[in-house]
């Protein structure tokens, strides 16, 4: 079982919203599949290996201004069958 204090992930962001913030993405970023974890994930959850990324300094605030690249390749395939589906219906 992974222990994970807050105090400790507290030294790598500003405050425990941040914490929350960072965290909450790099576990989306996990169970999404299109990032891998930096750390053995073993059985561990995604939001439990987020908080060991946080807990190591492998990961920081930063994280919030990236873009998810995985979210706007399927919001692009989604586009091209979205108007494949119209262009069936129109005709």
């Amino acid at each position: 079982m992974a222990r994970v204090t807050v105090e400790e992930c507290l030294e790598h962001v500003e405050n425990r919203f941040e914490l929350v913030l960072v965290a909450a993405k790099r576990a989306h970023q996990l169970s999404s599949g299109g990032y891998k974890p930096l750390l053995d994930a073993g059985k561990d959850k995604p939001t439990v290996v987020a908080l060991r990324e946080i807990e190591a300094g492998l990961i920081d605030a930063s994280i919030l201004s990236e873009t998810y690249e995985m979210q706007e390749q399927l919001s692009a395939q989604q586009k091209v069958a979205d108007s494949a589906k119209m262009s069936e219906i129109e005709q």
